[in-house]
């Protein structure tokens, strides 16, 4: 009876402590659960009354550049020859409506245009982009554009009122003499040929950042050379140059297509993918450089030594995945926003970590949502601004709502405003 009572008893405490076992299990996981909700992260509405409606009947083309002066004005550059040809037709034909606006716009806080000059001018000094690519606004003001067109080898330096400053390179440089060129190489393509060691000219450039600090200007070049260059900001000359993993840029290697099936793997190409789509300094003076189509992001030195990299949506086919950046206004810059624009949303990056946190944004044309989201840059007050390419052909405000809970690698959606 007593050995039967001790049994009896054994079982009793071990479903017992099962049960506790359960318990905690359970209480862990919900737990968990509570501290994946609770983490903190910054969060956005997008202003849907932001900017306020053009002058003179302007339409937006293409928009494929922003940025944020030292003054919280907004610069934005947009290619006035992609305007829809529907509404030409309709301003030709049947009324006053439309007029392509000016390639450089700029706004202030508010909304209102300040600023709007540019584009192609008989007997100019210069000579602009057959396709305008990037703009950038450096510490002494002046206004930087590149050019992604078929000939584009050069970069043009204005003030912000458009009078002329400088010019770096010359327009059809990479032009390539004979015969075309060898479609299935990257170093060669449309009749242009690539030469990332040119120390005066350039390949196609996708976007410029001005260090105040060395006053040296670095170039994502781009979408026909393979390389981040380092010029001089006041007189234009070459300083120095790097490819992929800080090695020397790889111009003339067959780049075959990624497939999702596992051929071929993007993962450590010893090469940037056109386009080097950027290349900006964080506060603590690593280059940050967007290989949009590797779908990875390289982070250098200033000398162009290799820190570290992170991958993202690796199966993204063509266009790839890291457009472009911008990094948080705290004095870390503790988080990135990035634009991505097959995903068609901006994703919220540890900066120490390269680790995503989640994603805002989705794909359509009502505000909130995104087109070819192509370029991002951010205010002094943590607002963040979009242009859209392809069918999108605008700029965004997504106004900074503090911190705020999410959930880790959540997909937000629409960045809707809650009232």
């Amino acid at each position: 009876m007593r050995k039967l009572i001790r049994s009896r008893n054994f079982l009793i405490g071990s479903a017992f402590a099962v049960a506790l076992a359960g318990l905690g299990v359970a209480q862990f996981a919900l737990q968990g659960k509570a501290e994946a909700q609770s983490m903190q992260a910054p969060k956005f509405e997008v202003d849907p009354f932001w900017p306020k409606p053009l002058p003179n009947h302007w339409v937006l083309g293409m928009s494929i550049g922003v940025w944020v002066d030292n003054n919280d004005h907004i610069w934005m550059v947009h290619r006035d020859n992609t305007v829809d040809r529907t509404i030409l037709q309709l301003k030709n034909h049947q009324g006053s409506c439309c007029q392509p606006a000016p390639p450089v716009l700029a706004f202030d806080e508010a909304g209102n245009n300040i600023h709007a000059w540019g584009g192609k001018v008989e007997g100019a000094p210069y000579q602009w982009p057959e396709s305008n690519h990037g703009i950038f606004v450096d510490y002494k003001g002046n206004v930087w554009i590149g050019g992604n067109g078929g000939p584009d080898s050069q970069i043009l330096k204005f003030t912000q009122d458009g009078k002329f400053l400088m010019q770096i390179g010359k327009s059809g440089a990479r032009a390539k003499a004979g015969a075309a060129a060898d479609a299935n190489a990257e170093g060669a393509r449309n009749g242009f040929a690539a030469n990332s060691n040119d120390p005066d000219n350039f390949g196609r450039v996708a976007k410029i950042f001005v260090d105040p600090k060395a006053n040296e200007a670095y170039i994502a070049d781009g979408y026909l050379n393979h390389r981040v260059a380092v010029l001089d900001a006041d007189t234009g000359k070459m300083k120095r140059w790097w490819g992929a993993y800080g090695q020397n840029p790889v111009d003339d290697t067959v780049q075959p297509r990624y497939t999702v099936d596992g051929q071929h793997d993007r993962a450590h190409e010893n090469f940037f993918r056109n386009p080097v789509h950027c290349a900006d300094m964080s506060v603590d003076r690593l280059i940050y450089v967007c290989d949009r189509v590797n779908d990875r992001m390289q982070v250098f030195t200033p000398e162009g030594k290799f820190v570290k990299e992170m991958y993202y949506q690796t199966d993204t086919l063509t266009d790839g995945s890291v457009w472009d950046i911008a990094f948080s206004k705290d004095p870390q810059q503790k988080y990135i926003f990035m634009a991505d624009g097959v995903a068609e949303h901006v994703v919220i990056i540890d900066r120490q970590t390269l680790t995503p946190i989640y994603t805002f944004g989705d794909g359509g044309n009502s505000a909130g949502e995104f087109h070819g989201v192509h370029s991002i840059a951010i205010d002094s007050k943590g607002n963040l601004f979009t242009t859209e390419t392809y069918g999108g052909r605008r700029i965004q405000k997504f106004v900074y709502k503090g911190m705020g809970p999410v959930t880790q690698g959540a997909d937000e959606g629409v960045a809707w405003p809650k009232s």
